[in-house]
């Protein structure tokens, strides 16, 4: 189990510009979801911007702290054109 604060912290160790949403889908604390919007994400495939989330994640997900997550990625432009506040 890691602390929803801690999951957001990892992210942002990665991926300073980013905005980072994250809560717990069941109550045990290791099955979250995560909505990350950040400028990084630009040009990239969907597959690379979660990466690049799951690498900041790797030892917390290597360990099982966090047994699944769901994972969703945005450019700050999608953000804002999904109907989101920027």
């Amino acid at each position: 189990m890691v602390a929803l604060k801690q999951v957001e912290l990892m992210i942002l160790s990665k991926i300073p510009d980013a905005c980072v949403f994250v809560k717990d889908l069941t109550g045990g604390g290791d099955h979250l979801e995560a909505v990350v919007v950040s400028s990084e994400f630009t040009g990239q495939t969907r597959v690379k911007q979660h990466q690049l989330v799951y690498s900041a994640l790797q030892e917390a997900m290597s360990t099982e702290a966090i047994h699944a997550l769901a994972l969703k990625t945005y450019t700050p432009e999608a953000w804002e054109a999904a109907g989101q506040p920027v």
